[in-house]
């Protein structure tokens, strides 16, 4: 149980540590997929 409880904790301070990564590759992602369904008309 602690083992599970230290993993919870490094997880979430690797998230807080890098949302702006994950929030700038979301966006990337979120931008080729709008791209996508554009050049599709």
């Amino acid at each position: 149980m602690q083992t599970l409880h230290n993993g919870y904790r490094g997880l979430s301070l690797l998230l807080l540590l890098n949302w702006d990564r994950i929030l700038v590759l979301l966006a990337i992602i979120a931008a080729l997929g709008i791209n996508a369904f554009l050049r599709g008309f």
